[in-house]
């Protein structure tokens, strides 16, 4: 059994091949192909992915190469996690937010439509590859922004066997069982919406509702205080009747985010390019055989968790309860069937099958088609290359601009992002 991990350079990858030394033998697994188009970085990190697994015994080779063809060859599953332009283009989607007014965040408003612009024709390319490749394949993708491209694989390319992934459920099971200081094993939780912009509906504790426990809690003047992950007004609580997943903060609260994000005096793509220059010189050690600690600041914790537990449902049929990003598929009702929505899927051969209806509130409801509107669009102005599509789908982002302001910021944003649009 293969994977291949396009964006095999990243600086997650060390996590993932922890992962997999983990569970190689039930896997299956006989080759890890790590592909990346930047030579320096696939043979830094792909050389301490061959020690990791030296050194662990772990019966599988990793091979390296800069091929995208070769990697997916006869791959089982194929994982994409990357960025192109690296974290200097990540870098200009926050300066190009802030120098409008606006949330330049790598996943939401205008920074998070910049990254999906440049990011959407190596997806198509991807998918058409896998065609001739793999067609058997799945392919789990953590490439951000993730909800609006696992949209576009599954809608636009119709590669239906793909599922998309985040690991915010999974920190805010943390949080939320920190809350209620209990362990986080005994946790179930229900998560509903859509990529960086959801909500927990339900959360029990041994099989038990806590929600309304939970809920007074967070809506009380203590709970924001002491859980600062989840500061949001009590008001705002008590009238959704659910706890908003932390990036809601972009949405509910944006005047706040904005001045924090104005008065900082680096970006946060600047900081992680100084995590990962640490982690590339750990790296390069010889000596270095384990993923280091280090690794934890980088952000995007758990990705071999969420990653390993997926694929392994996926191939051995574990019918396993995770958040997931797929076809609506009636989970939501108001949201198309096809449309790809964030919520608890029992994750198995078949792929990943909703568990719950929801029906949400007009308010919560509301939010969700305005995104969806605004994902779909973005992906039909870079299939076609529209200016039209991209110019209605930016005023569409509720964290974009006016429509008497759009034609400004878009003009920036192909022109930073040296995009040709008609």
């Amino acid at each position: 059994m293969k994977i291949a991990v396009i964006g095999g350079g990243s600086t997650y990858t060390p996590e993932l091949v922890e992962g997999l030394l983990a569970r190689a033998a039930r896997l299956g697994l006989d080759e890890l192909a790590l592909m990346d188009i930047d030579p320096e970085r696939l043979s830094i990190v792909g050389h301490f992915a061959q020690r990791m697994v030296e050194h662990a015994g772990g019966g599988f080779r990793v091979t390296l190469t800069e091929d995208r063809a070769a990697a997916l060859d006869g791959a089982t599953f194929v994982t994409t996690q990357f960025r192109v332009g690296g974290q200097q283009a990540r870098h200009q989607d926050e300066l190009l937010g802030l120098r409008h007014d606006l949330i330049g965040q790598e996943t939401t408003g205008i920074g998070g439509m910049a990254k999906a612009l440049r990011t959407l024709p190596v997806i198509f390319d991807i998918c058409r590859d896998m065609e001739r490749l793999c067609p058997d394949a799945w392919l789990v993708n953590f490439t951000n922004p993730s909800g609006l491209i696992t949209e576009a694989i599954l809608n636009f390319a119709r590669w239906d066997k793909a599922v998309g992934l985040c690991n915010v459920p999974i920190d805010m099971k943390m949080v939320i069982a920190k809350a209620l200081d209990a362990p986080e094993g005994d946790i179930d939780m229900d998560v509903v919406g859509v990529n960086h912009l959801g909500w927990v509906r339900k959360v029990a504790v041994r099989g038990v509702d806590v929600t309304p426990r939970l809920l007074q809690f967070l809506a009380s003047a203590e709970g924001p205080k002491n859980i600062p992950d989840i500061d949001f007004a009590p008001e705002l609580i008590r009238a959704l009747g659910a706890v908003p997943l932390y990036y809601d903060r972009y949405y509910y609260n944006t005047e706040k985010v904005l001045a924090q994000l104005k008065s900082k005096p680096r970006t946060r793509a600047q900081e992680v390019m100084d995590v990962e220059a640490k982690l590339l010189r750990r790296y390069m050690d010889p000596k270095q055989t384990t993923k280091p600690e280090e690794l934890n600041q980088r952000g995007g914790a758990y990705y071999s968790k969420i990653a390993i537990d997926v694929i392994d449902a996926l191939r051995n049929d574990l019918g396993l309860a995770h958040a997931v990003n797929v076809r609506n598929q009636g989970a939501i009702p108001g949201i198309p069937a096809e449309y790809v929505v964030e919520t608890m899927c029992t994750i198995g051969k078949g792929g990943a099958v909703p568990r719950t209806t929801w029906e949400l509130d007009e308010s919560m409801l509301a939010m969700l088609l305005a995104a969806k509107a605004y994902e779909r669009l973005t992906i039909k102005a870079a299939r076609d290359r529209s200016r039209d599509a991209a110019f209605k789908a930016m005023f569409t982002n509720m964290l974009g601009p006016t429509a008497d302001k759009t034609k400004e910021v878009l003009d920036d944003l192909l022109a930073v992002n040296r995009l040709e649009y008609k």
